[in-house]
């Protein structure tokens, strides 16, 4: 599955610092020329060279015959009544993805996606039912904060970005880590690590990398069951990377002080949310400093799974909190305009 390129022209969006610099530097001018076009490119969201008027015309006129700057096709927005707005957004090959905005409790979080469709076959979500096209530019996920960052209404302002929506983020690593540093970049969204939560389906080689290179996030890992052979029938990728191997790697992970990993659990009625799951989790998390969202299933067309009732979720968070675990029963938003979480569709057009 290739990157698409609609021209030969780099696209400034798919440049780290360090990338866009060398660029300028190319070109004869001095590197800190380079500064200014970032915070013209994501600071105030410019569209065209024209705009960025404290930039020479020479060398305006210099960035247009050589590089581009890419910007996501608007192709709708709906609003559900808990306020969570759903973007739909067009790439240039004629793929399409969604973005999601949640107002919560003085917060606005973006959730944003990684690839076009997805190849993970998870049972319970509806993004893998398209089938996979292919794995974002790092100037694609950008885009999707500009774009809606743009949009958002006078006083609003985004606080957080998770990267949960199409795709998995980790199976298109180098461009995810590239867009996580503009994320985290003053030149950039200036958003700190805490406020990024990077969520997997549980690619342990690309987990340790996340960690060893120092990459701006917090890690969420699906967890969504407590055996091995429930875990490989809901999440395919289960079966390559196996639950203890994924829960040993976890414990090993060097967490900087005071953070946690959060396993997010989609509780499935007469799949996983038995009280003998709910206490095989707090055996199996042991030693793993973390927390745990619980997710009640978001029934939808397609899949056969239901939501478990109340009391059941209830008493599943109170056998981990008894535990001593930190658990949130996560009920998501969006779900009137599917945009809850496994909901998000898109259009595939194929690789």
């Amino acid at each position: 599955m290739g990157v698409y390129f609609l021209a030969m022209s780099v696209n400034l969006k798919d440049l780290s610092l360090e990338e866009l610099e060398a660029l300028i530097a190319g070109l004869g001018k001095e590197r800190y020329r380079a500064r200014q076009i970032m915070r013209w490119l994501y600071g105030r969201g410019a569209s065209s060279f024209e705009e960025m008027t404290d930039l020479a015309k020479e060398l305006r006129a210099e960035l247009s015959r050589t590089a581009r700057i890419s910007s996501l096709a608007s192709l709708a927005e709906e609003r559900s009544p808990d306020g969570t707005r759903k973007y739909l957004f067009g790439l240039e090959d004629g793929n399409q993805v969604e973005s999601v905005l949640i107002p919560d409790d003085g917060r606005l979080t973006l959730c944003i996606s990684t690839q076009a469709g997805c190849a993970m076959g998870c049972r319970f979500c509806l993004t893998g039912m398209g089938g996979f096209a292919r794995d974002l530019t790092a100037g694609e996920i950008l885009d999707q904060i500009v774009r809606v960052a743009g949009a958002l209404e006078p006083g609003e302002r985004l606080t957080n970005c998770v990267l949960m929506g199409m795709g998995e983020p980790l199976a298109n690593y180098d461009r995810v880590q590239g867009a996580l540093g503009i994320m985290a970049s003053d030149l950039g969204f200036g958003l700190s690590r805490r406020r990024i939560t990077l969520s997997t389906v549980g690619l342990i080689p690309q987990i340790k990398r996340l960690f060893a290179e120092g990459v701006p996030c917090r890690l969420a890992v699906s967890l969504n069951a407590t055996t091995q052979k429930v875990r490989s029938f809901l999440m395919p990728i289960s079966r390559r990377y196996p639950l203890s191997a994924l829960l040993a790697a976890c414990r090993a992970l060097p967490l900087p002080p005071r953070e946690r990993i959060t396993f997010e659990y989609v509780l499935i009625q007469g799949v996983n949310d038995s009280d003998a799951d709910a206490h095989r989790l707090t055996q199996i998390l042991r030693g793993i400093r973390c927390k745990v969202n619980l997710i009640p299933f978001n029934e939808c067309p397609g899949i056969l799974f239901r939501r478990p009732q109340e009391k059941v979720v209830l008493r599943f968070q109170k056998v981990l909190m008894e535990a001593g675990y930190l658990t949130i029963i996560r009920e998501s938003r969006g779900g009137a305009i599917s945009a809850a979480c496994g909901q998000l569709r898109g259009r595939i057009t194929g690789s």
